[in-house]
């Protein structure tokens, strides 16, 4: 006798839960957390125990890594697909999309480890939701941030409430990964990115908690729908994930509201504002690729569990909204991809950055009464919030962005061979390149930088730089081994973003570059004495600048050697090469026809 595949499917279905149940019966499935009911958070030893555990138990779950922390630690990843399929190609063979949880970045935020292993459990073990892995394989990676994880203790988090201990919020390095997508400088980033390149996940998800204020809402989130990604993702997240995300959120006892950054610090009448998220962060960094990412702040003063169950609630309705428009997601993102490649995509200027539109709309937002006191001790004021005297104020929300810097984009952009570097993190996400066989002498668009200031304390292990960036073309050999990366590609935003240098986190920015601001030859009193007067005399403009900067900067007029060194800069003699960008741009695909590329 046949069944209909629903019937079967549905036996298939009570047998499992009936399975499932009698396990569940005989062992005890509860997490740390949940045993020390929602108190205590384990260590890494005790997560990867359970993770492994996990997939011991289901067929469905793979245990992996995919690297080592500095101080030795294995990062841990739960790969979970119903089909028992456990890598990308035959993921995407079953049509199914990939939804990537990551928690414990700052492991001190640390709710979605917990969250993500509940969901994990309640999927493959009691089975709980077994339609909701229908179309979608979850990556959830417990800790990103193991060093810092490991840093255990309960002074760690000052403003947050539990759990009783916790990890610390960056790396043994010093370095926070949440500032690291684009520059990669921490090994743990670089690794997570072969690992991202390789799954391309169709919807990411970073998970943390948040300070700032005091107010009801228990979570809240953030989710580019202001361009940085493509418009017809924007209209998908707007219209397919944001909707039905508040309402079952809401159902579930966790009413969300978009991520609480107010205009005045601690001052709730004052406002909200957004931003368009830099690609430094999660949610600014999935976006160049033509994928929505999404961040998520539980608020740090609600106790553990209520954070732990609103975590474990957007997770599991953000997988149920991406089984229900999976085909529609891999087609958009597809779609992106293609026209982020195309000619089309670079006939209109690219915008780098992003500014604040003054237009606003008034909200109504679940707070609590709050006095601005002057502080004895400190002198300053102190924000008194009351948690017995809930209270809806009527604020301004800034909820608009608009394009600031823009730039229109070239062909391609060469690398040369000595900025290896560079060459390695363009490696690192995954962008096309062709590397010269001979050397070529080329013509090239690129800057020349003036106004060049660096910050006077260091800023993630660097020295970031600001400058006026002026266009300008010059002529110069680049060496067999140099780069010439195509922008037909999809990744050519993420390439805009590493190397056009008024991009808020481009390369030059971080200080890849910050030897070519370097002088390293100087001249000698005896022998510019002589050489200034030449020049002088023989260059009638020379002469009338010369006087004007004499007359109008008492600071140079006073100062022999900055005179010297400005008759240096002008002479044949100078470096015709410093504060020059040495990354070209190539506005035209002719002007590589002489060039020989490796095989």
């Amino acid at each position: 006798m046949s069944y209909p595949f629903s019937k079967h499917l549905f036996i298939v279905v009570v047998v499992m839960v009936f399975i499932s149940f009698t396990r569940s019966r005989a062992e005890d499935w509860r997490t740390y957390c949940e045993k020390s009911n929602f108190k205590k958070t384990p260590r890494y030893k005790e997560t990867v125990a359970y993770a492994r555990r996990l997939a011991q138990a289901s067929p469905w779950v793979s245990y992996a890594t995919f690297g080592k922390s500095p101080q030795g630690r294995d990062l841990p990843l739960l790969i979970v697909n119903r089909n028992g399929h456990f890598n990308p190609g035959r993921v995407r063979a079953d049509k199914q999309i990939v939804f990537y949880i990551q928690a414990g970045i700052h492991s001190g935020e640390i709710d979605g480890k917990d969250a993500g292993l509940m969901l994990i459990r309640d999927l493959v073990i009691d089975h709980k939701y077994p339609r909701l892995l229908d179309r979608v394989t979850i990556l959830f990676n417990p800790i990103f941030n193991v060093d810092g994880h490991e840093r255990f203790g309960p002074y760690n988090r000052i403003n947050q409430n539990g759990p009783e201990e916790m990890g610390w919020r960056v790396t043994a390095q010093n370095l926070n990964l949440n500032r690291d997508y684009l520059k990669a400088d921490a090994p743990e980033m670089k690794q997570f990115l072969r690992l991202y390149n390789t799954w391309l996940p169709e919807f990411f998800a970073d998970c943390h908690v948040t300070d700032g204020a005091d107010y009801q809402y228990a979570i809240s989130y953030m989710i580019d729908t202001q361009g940085l990604i493509h418009p017809n993702l924007v209209r998908w997240t707007q219209d397919k994930y944001l909707p039905p995300l508040k309402e079952a959120m809401k159902k579930s006892g966790f009413p969300l509201i978009e991520y609480v950054s107010l205009r005045k610090r601690h001052d709730v009448k004052s406002g909200i504002v957004t931003w368009t998220a830099s690609p430094r962060f999660s949610n600014g960094f999935t976006p160049l690729y033509n994928r929505p990412g999404l961040l998520i702040e539980t608020h740090m003063l609600k106790d553990y569990k209520t954070r732990v169950e609103a975590t474990y609630q957007i997770l599991k309705h953000t997988l149920a909204i991406l089984n229900r428009n999976a085909d529609e997601l891999r087609r958009e993102i597809e779609k992106a991809d293609a026209l982020t490649a195309s000619a089309e995509f670079r006939k209109e200027p690219f915008a780098l950055t992003y500014k604040q539109v003054p237009d606003s709309v008034m909200i109504n937002f679940a707070g609590y009464a709050y006095q601005a006191v002057h502080s004895d001790l400190t002198g300053g004021i102190w924000y008194r919030y009351d948690e017995q005297k809930p209270q809806i104020f009527h604020i301004p929300y800034f909820n608009k962005m608009a394009p600031d810097i823009r730039v229109q984009l070239p062909e391609a952009y060469i690398i040369p061979a000595e900025w290896q570097t560079v060459i390695d993190r363009i490696k690192l996400h995954g962008i096309s390149f062709r590397r010269l066989a001979l050397p070529v002498t080329l013509t090239v668009d690129t800057y020349k930088f003036d106004r060049v200031r660096w910050q006077k304390a260091p800023y993630e292990g660097r020295q970031m730089v600001s400058f006026r960036a002026n266009p300008i073309r010059f002529t110069r050999k680049f060496p067999a081994g140099s780069i010439v990366i195509g922008m037909n590609q999809a990744r050519a935003k993420v390439i805009a973003n590493i190397l056009e240098p008024e991009a808020e986190d481009s390369f030059v920015h971080w200080g890849f570059f910050n030897a070519i601001f370097e002088q390293k030859e100087y001249v000698e009193s005896y022998v510019i004495e002589n050489l200034a007067r030449k020049m002088l005399k023989k260059d009638v403009k020379l002469r009338k600048e010369f006087q004007y900067k004499m007359k109008t900067d008492s600071a140079f007029a006073a100062n022999p050697a900055r005179i010297r060194n400005w008759f240096y800069q002008r002479s044949l003699y100078r470096d015709q090469s410093k504060n020059v960008y040495p990354v070209g741009r190539i506005l035209e695909r002719n002007s590589l026809s002489t060039v020989i590329y490796k095989n």
